[in-house]
């Protein structure tokens, strides 16, 4: 019995397109929304001191040892506009890298990204010496940009209905509104893309090469029938 060659990338696109779950990315942004209700609950998401408590991000507090602001800061955000943004893009985004890098991978990119877009931040204030309050999961969310950037270079261009050039577009929209816009930490942003694309390299080449194998077992499979 014999059925025609289905390349690595066709056993790619078959996994993109079934419908799964994913979840991991729901779980982050179910608690990115608690964390916004119980900050504005307990005191205002506005409150920049409310917001210190809670474990926004300030330079000179992490430089103390204060160091897992690098974190809970990725999931506070100052007021609804804010939170709506970065949830809606994790939304979309997330769903698409959670699938296409497994749930380790996507929270590989997401969580150390994030960690790169803040310690990126922190570097820049340190070096110009000026310090502010800063939250927000959106270098995180640009994380996944770099992510999704680097897969479509190694796939041609082009995944699903995403494209390299649309892709491209949207990541320098994204920054230019940053730079346009008063109180938007951009340094973040650019050590979360950078930091996102590097840190997806490793789950895409594992990724690729399990479906290489699997491709390859399939058409000695094949052939032997």
């Amino acid at each position: 019995m014999e059925r025609p060659y289905d390349s690595g990338e066709d056993a790619l696109e078959r996994i993109l397109h079934r419908k799964q779950k994913s979840w991991v990315m729901l779980v982050i942004l179910v608690i990115n929304v608690a964390v916004f209700f119980y900050a504005e609950a307990t005191g205002g998401s506005d409150d920049v001191q409310h917001m210190i408590k809670l474990g926004a991000a300030y330079t000179p507090l992490i430089r103390q040892g204060e160091y897992y602001r690098l974190f809970t800061s990725m999931f506070l955000h100052f007021g609804p506009g804010h939170l709506f943004s970065n949830m809606l893009a994790l939304f979309f985004l997330g769903d698409f890298m959670e699938r296409y890098l497994g749930k380790i991978g996507f929270l590989l990119v997401y969580l150390g990204g994030g960690l790169c877009g803040n310690l990126f931040s922190m570097a820049m204030e340190l070096r110009g010496g000026d310090y502010s309050v800063s939250a927000g999961a959106s270098g995180a969310v640009f994380a996944l940009m770099g992510g999704m950037l680097v897969a479509l270079l190694m796939h041609h261009g082009k995944l699903e209905d995403l494209t390299l050039r649309r892709l491209v577009i949207y990541i320098v929209l994204s920054l230019w509104a940053g730079f346009q816009t008063a109180g938007i930490d951009v340094n973040a942003h650019l050590g979360g893309l950078v930091g996102g694309a590097l840190l997806s390299v490793i789950p895409l080449l594992v990724r690729n090469s399990a479906h290489l194998r699997r491709n390859t077992v399939d058409s000695r499979r094949d052939g032997q029938l």
